[in-house]
Order: structure tokens, then sequence, then C-alpha cells
């Protein structure tokens, strides 16, 4: 099978915008969306892959084409189907652009509803310094061949629709889950690539932050845990080859928990991170 390229893959096509009509001499526009089924998680469209649309639109806006900070507040469940995407340009600078998006659906009676608002401040990754120092390092997983990918799902869990578009290979230490014996830790590890081969790109890596099952499953809690609000931070652009994945929960509290993300490329470079609230599930 042939590997998708950037601009031409499934996720390229499902994240694509259709203006509605030219720009506002303020800086602000508005393109319709089709949100496939294929992306969601229990029938609600995963929260990555809803920051990769809406960043889609504010780098269509703005003047700079990379997110280097997007920060999503998920205001209502968002379902497959049409969407229409808003977009304002907030301030314009020489290094740095800032812009405001918001996605919306219809409901029963044809209102508007909006679903996810954001707040997202775009720049060049490629005019960065390549000055690095950071104590930070990469997550020590076993080779991609020794984690668990989709051989290991029978298609009754729920993160099956959109696992078959990405290609996530755990790590068997947190991924006691999937057979009844989750360890009790608040870890998610894994190697993370898209399943049509597309390599990673700062829009992709949207995507990444919110792709892996929920540390939650590791805490021995099954259900739905949706993000209440997440930001991303994306530092660099990524390697060719999968990235790797860590993610921890340290506080569970009041029905509320933290996930905190780090994501590296295969030339052990840090070139994402975010931290999410989302709620814990229901018992």
């Amino acid at each position: 099978m042939a590997q998708a390229t950037i601009g031409d893959s499934e996720f390229d096509r499902d994240t694509a915008l259709t203006p509605r009509g030219p720009g506002s001499p303020g800086g602000s526009g508005v393109y319709e969306a089709e949100l496939p089924a294929g992306w969601t998680i229990g029938g609600a469209v995963n929260g990555g892959f809803l920051l990769a649309v809406l960043g889609r639109g504010l780098a269509a806006e703005l003047p700079h084409s990379d997110p280097f900070t997007i920060t999503a507040h998920y205001l209502s469940v968002s379902r497959p189907g049409p969407a229409v995407v808003r977009t304002q340009t907030v301030r314009t600078g020489r290094a740095l652009s800032t812009g405001q998006a918001s996605l919306l659906q219809y409901d029963a009676d044809g209102a508007e509803v909006e679903r996810i608002r954001v707040l997202a401040t775009y720049g060049d990754l490629g005019a960065l310094s390549d000055d690095v120092r950071t104590t930070a390092k990469p997550p020590a997983l076993p080779p991609y061949e020794h984690c668990l990918g989709k051989e290991h799902d029978d298609g009754s869990h729920p993160l099956s629709e959109i696992a078959r578009r990405l290609d996530i290979r755990l790590d068997p230490a947190t991924a006691g889950w999937a057979a009844g014996a989750p360890s009790g830790r608040g870890e998610m590890r894994g190697w993370f690539g898209l399943a049509d081969g597309r390599p990673m790109d700062p829009l992709a890596l949207l995507l990444a932050v919110d792709a892996l099952p929920p540390t939650t499953f590791e805490m021995g809690l099954t259900g739905w845990v949706p993000t209440v609000e997440l930001t991303a931070h994306i530092r660099c652009r990524p390697a060719p080859g999968p990235v790797r994945i860590a993610i921890t929960t340290r506080n569970l509290a009041g029905g509320f928990l933290e996930e905190d993300a780090e994501v590296w490329d295969s030339e052990d470079r840090l070139v994402a991170q975010s931290r999410q609230l989302a709620a814990a599930p229901r018992k």
C-alpha cells in the first residue's frame, strides 16, 4: 500500500474546511466542515481531531502557519455530521499571531450550538532557535514490534472506531486494562502514527496529544472520559517516523483528573506537550 502524504491522506480530507466566502476586513472567516464518524469514541468526535480541525481553520486565517500554543474549552459533545468553523484574528505581529475559533453544529430546530472554542498563538516553527536546554527525557518504551497494536483489538471496545485510523502500539506495562488486569497507575505510553502512513506534522500533533486511551483505563475505571479543557504546545516539527507519547495522571479528585502528555519524535526531541482537565468516568 502506498504511503499517504501530507495533504493527500484521510486525516487531511476529513479535517478539510470549505470557506463560505471571502474573509471579512476585520480578519475573520467562516468555514463549512463535515465531521466523519470514523474519528469518534463511543459516538463522540475525538477531542484531538476537533483541535486539528480548528487548528486548520486558524492556519488558513492567520499570517503564520504553525500552532505554537492552542487552548480549547469543550462546551458540548460533537457528533458526526455538518459543522461550522468561525475564526477571528485577535492580533498579528512579526513573529507571532493570535486568533480564536469556534466549532458549531446544529440542534434539532436548526439553531447553531457551540461545541468547542479555542484561543491560539501561531508562528513559524522553522524559524526557531536550535538551542535546547532540558532535563526532560523521552519515555523508555519497548521496541515498536514488542508493543501491543490493533491485532489485540476484538472490536468490542469503544475506542475501536478511531483506532482503525491510527497506528498505536501500547507499552505492555500500561496496557494491563486490555487484559482485565490494570496496574492501578495513572500512566499510558505508546508509539503513535497514522494508519495510512501519513507523516507527522504540527497539525497531526494536535491529534496525537489526545489520541491514546485515557489513563483512567489503567486505573481500573472504564467509560467515557470527556475533556473539559485542553492546552497543547507544539515545540518543533517532528522528524520522520512514529512518535512516542507518554501520559500521566497524578490527581483524580472530585470527579475530575488531569492528563499531562509529552510527545517525542524519532530524534529524541520533545515536539509537543499538553495538559487537559477531564471528567472521570461515572461509576
